[in-house]
């Protein structure tokens, strides 16, 4: 199944909803000036200067900020990002039906072809008769794979179909949502309007009647619990329901990528059997743990397929999605020992006999060792770190001294020695190469090549397969991070 794009959860979470309404302010000293007596009774105070804002001018500009906020409430946008989402589903609902009518294609073309076979078979005799049979039983094979191709498209069809209904829905549940929220926004501020407005009338009548101080002293606290009615419809009208769908929003964002992840899965799990189903019809198999610090060996499947002294062979490293194929220079033995620029990648190895050549790859990416990237982070730690190494090879000649040497990997060299006596010792540098053995050996999971200039080349081979790993991992870090230099194998694509 298509994976959806993450670029829409990104543009979700960068945009920014605006609050929907904020708090009524009066000026304080707007209001006539009281105090309260005995059994609550509001008492007059002599009035003042007010240098102040009048009550009115305040109405008027409570009741501009209300008219402003109804303009702000335009909530389409929050309804928009359901919208994307949606019209991402319907375009893989749309790539779905392009390739069924491809399938289509496929199957009246290969009807053609095999009512074409069958007109030639009645006309032909003797040998031809028998390619043209032949020929019509591989046709009826290949209808057999494009049947089976399309049942895999219906079932992804069905997760597009089912995702697309999905959001669908979500979107649809979303504008109800909204229009409710907006229509009752609406009817809040159109409230509050109205009690500002009665307000402003209340305070044209206070100062018509500012004379008669009986209907004053009622005005003002009439006045005063309109203002605190006021104040509480404008605390209730909060953002807290938008924020509500806000989180929603949140959630259905998680949902898709935990939808994208399990698709994502299931097309590796995908691959994964395409490439069982290959290996099964090859005449070679690849025996050995797909994990790095292991070795791989190419066995014949059977006693009738082509000796391998005969054959050509060739390793490649090839990406999880297929699309890229890279030859590992040196690997042309029926014996492999993945390393650390392995891991991630199917390993292929291609057999030539006879100018026929047949393909074996890995069930899957090789696996990383167990435990190894945090050991090479504690090494990462110091400024250089020893491994025991002995000396199979020197430039290409078998080393006949076992002595055990010193293997210190640094953040600005690498040293090889023993004792005081200094074998090598260079800064990393673009002619340094530095891989693992890809020679048939019994100790290729624990020995490395090493290049340090050209003209002098060493195979070390290590007490362990983790410390040849962790020497590889090591003194690429410490030459791309340190010195801007990437070490790999003979001509290898760095």
């Amino acid at each position: 199944m298509t994976k959806i794009s993450p670029e829409i959860e990104e543009n979700m979470q960068g945009e920014v909803i605006f609050p929907v309404s904020a708090d009524v302010s009066f000026a304080s000293d707007g209001f006539p000036k009281y105090k309260l007596g005995p059994d609550n009774q509001i008492l007059e105070e002599p009035k003042e200067d007010n240098k102040g804002p009048s009550l009115k001018e305040v109405v008027e500009q409570e009741t501009m900020q209300l008219s402003d906020q109804h303009k702000r409430l335009s909530v389409r946008d929050l309804a928009c990002k359901f919208d994307k989402n949606l019209t991402a589903a319907a375009k893989l609902a749309e790539e779905a039906k392009l390739r069924e009518v491809a399938s289509l294609e496929g199957h009246v073309l290969l009807k053609k072809l095999r009512d074409a076979l069958e007109s030639l078979r009645g006309r032909m005799a003797g040998r031809n008769k028998e390619d043209v049979e032949k020929a019509i039983s591989m046709v009826e094979a290949l209808a057999v794979k494009l049947t089976q191709n399309e049942g895999e498209l219906i079932q992804e069809k069905f997760e597009v179909k089912k995702l697309a209904n999905f959001l669908k829905q979500a979107s649809e549940d979303a504008k109800k949502l909204v229009n409710q929220e907006k229509s009752f926004a609406c009817a809040e501020i159109e409230s509050a309007r109205a009690v500002v407005q009665r307000i402003g009338e209340a305070l044209d009548e206070e100062e018509r009647d500012a004379q008669n101080s009986k209907n004053q002293a009622a005005d003002v606290e009439e006045l005063v619990e309109e203002v605190q009615e006021a104040r509480r419809i404008k605390l209730l009208h909060q953002p807290s329901k938008v924020m509500d769908m806000e989180h929603e929003l949140r959630a259905l964002r998680n949902q898709i990528r935990e939808k994208s992840i399990v698709s994502v899965k299931l097309q590796k799990e995908l691959a994964k059997s395409k490439r069982a189903e290959q290996n099964k019809s090859a005449p070679y198999v690849l025996d050995g743990s797909e994990t790095l610090g292991s070795s791989l060996q190419l066995k014949p499947r059977s006693d009738g397929s082509p000796p391998l002294s005969k054959c050509s062979v060739q390793w490649y490293r090839v990406s999880s999605e297929g699309s890229q194929h890279e030859v590992i220079s040196g690997a042309d033995k029926t014996f492999y020992a993945p390393e650390p620029f392995d891991v991630g990648r199917v390993l292929q190895v291609d057999i030539v006999s006879n100018g026929q050549k047949v393909s074996v790859t890995t069930s899957g990416p090789i696996e990383p060792a167990a435990g190894l990237a945090s050991h090479v982070e504690n090494l990462l730690r110091k400024s250089s770190f020893e491994f025991s190494v002995v000396i199979s090879q020197m430039n290409g000649q078998d080393h006949a001294s076992h002595s055990v040497h010193v293997f210190n990997v640094g953040k600005m060299r690498i040293k090889l020695c023993r004792g005081w006596i200094t074998k090598a010792r260079e800064i990393y540098s673009m002619s340094m190469l530095l891989c693992g053995v890809r020679t048939n050996s019994n100790t290729a999971a624990k020995s490395l090549f090493w290049q340090p200039r050209k003209g002098l080349s060493f195979v070390l081979t290590f007490n362990s397969e983790r410390d040849r790993n962790a020497a590889i991992m090591l003194a690429r870090k410490y030459a791309y991070d340190c010195n801007g230099v990437i070490l790999a194998g003979p001509e290898d694509q760095a």
